[in-house]
């Protein structure tokens, strides 16, 4: 087998981390235009799946998540687990990002001081 460049390989796994994200994003505000869901009868549940396919942005968020899955495979297939899996982590440090600057949420300090330390751990274990 054919092992991928470590270059293009962090490119791949930025992507498909980026691609997720994105699909986090709609998925939200997708959900917003619902509102809050209750689960508590058969019927509520049928209700939510309507909702879910009548809802443009929820379908496009799953849909990024399954590129972004198909991604990750190709990259996990070509370079080793235990170096990969730890970029997932820059996930959190994205949505932080994309939440405080584009939803508009309040992320304290403790927030931004844990992202500082998901991103300190991802350097160094992609230099391991």
């Amino acid at each position: 087998m054919k092992r991928m460049s470590l270059a293009k390989s962090v490119v791949l796994i930025l992507i498909s981390i980026s691609i997720a994200v994105g699909g986090q994003v709609l998925l939200k505000l997708g959900m917003d235009k619902i509102g809050p869901v209750s689960i508590n009868s058969i019927s509520s549940v049928g209700s939510l799946f309507v909702n879910i396919f009548k809802s443009p942005m929820v379908l496009i968020g799953l849909f990024c998540y399954a590129i972004s899955a198909v991604l990750w495979l190709i990259v996990i297939s070509a370079v080793d687990l235990s170096f990969a899996y730890p970029f997932i982590g820059l996930t959190y440090v994205l949505i932080l990002i994309v939440s405080k600057f584009v939803l508009k949420e309040d992320v304290n300090p403790i927030r931004w001081a844990g992202a500082v330390i998901i991103t300190i751990g991802v350097i160094v274990i992609s230099r391991g």
